[in-house]
């Protein structure tokens, strides 16, 4: 995979537009838990985002590249914004969302397709007056009557002047094709940013990261409070072989008995899945070491936080 965007970018983009190029920015945004990773993934093809039934499980920008014919579609995952705790994690997430609602070409506002709480009319605030925002109603399978959405989408309309409407379910790739051809309407015509073969801005390094701690969200579920995050200590690459090195960082003794669990064999199965799912992402042999370490109150440290990675 080349994850080396930045410099490729460059190179992409010098020059005069070639054949109609059209590329741009395309944000995901929505409160957590609607499916906005779900809804990157099947958009670029590939799984660069993680994903899990546990709150906040996505805490960074994640880019993910789509090239298609002339277009180069730049989509911008963002956190769920936050609004029921106040600490310094949670307001680092949700810089990040506002960092990112204002800079982009087009908006994709994710809600569950028939509802509307307070947390998606807080996200729905940060939308900024000039840029085009696309209502997607995700996860329409769940929906039992389709009938019912049009009042609800009426309701929708008055409260903000969307572009255009779209129930959809991420995970139907019709759904999916369709919405990339309405995106690319709002795509200013220029050069791309990334090279054709290139799916995220993000290292091979990060997206390691990333992996090892969706495992630990889904093989604890509920149990482990979401402080908890991944430290990649070493990535070394020896031609097709990664060795590398994390440690789980969480804020109490009992955390990290939950996540070794009886006889390791808890901390074993999270290293096999990612190790798993990593070796299919770089189409490498991986050797992955785990370690468990506590940090008493690193969640509200903004020290620490810039230390592992976090903006």
């Amino acid at each position: 995979m080349n994850t080396e965007g930045e410099a490729t970018g460059a190179q992409a983009g010098a020059g005069a537009v070639a054949g109609g190029q059209r590329c741009g920015l395309v944000a995901i945004v929505g409160k957590p838990n609607v499916g906005k990773s779900t809804l990157l993934n099947a958009l670029v093809g590939q799984k660069i985002s993680i994903t899990s039934r546990k709150a906040q499980t996505t805490r960074h920008r994640i880019t993910g590249v789509r090239t298609e014919g002339a277009t180069q579609y730049v989509f911008v995952d963002t956190p769920g914004f936050q609004t029921r705790h106040s600490s310094a994690l949670n307001r680092s997430l949700n810089r990040t969302v506002t960092g990112v609602v204002g800079d982009v070409d087009v908006v994709l506002f994710v809600v569950e397709a028939g509802h509307f709480a307070p947390a998606d009319a807080k996200v729905l605030e940060l939308l900024k007056p000039g840029i085009p925002a696309i209502l997607l109603a995700n996860k329409l399978d769940l929906v039992p009557q389709r009938g019912e959405l049009a009042p609800w989408l009426q309701q929708m309309q008055q409260r903000h002047a969307f572009a255009e409407f779209m129930p959809i379910s991420a995970k139907q790739p019709k759904d999916i094709q369709r919405l990339l051809g309405v995106c690319a309407k709002y795509l200013p015509e220029q050069p791309w940013f990334y090279g054709e073969d290139e799916l995220t801005d993000r290292s091979e390094r990060f997206l390691a990261g990333e992996m090892v701690r969706e495992k630990l969200f889904r093989l604890t579920g509920d149990e482990l409070p979401y402080t908890s995050t991944v430290v990649i200590d070493k990535y070394e690459e020896e031609g097709n072989l990664r060795r590398i090195a994390a440690t789980i960082i969480v804020e109490r003794e009992p955390h990290k008995a939950m996540i070794i669990g009886s006889g390791g064999e808890r901390l074993k199965r999270i290293g096999t899945e990612a190790r798993h799912e990593l070796e299919h992402l770089l189409d490498a042999k991986v050797f992955l070491e785990l370690w468990v370490k506590v940090r008493g109150g690193w969640a509200d440290d903004e020290a620490h936080l810039r230390s592992y990675g976090y903006e």
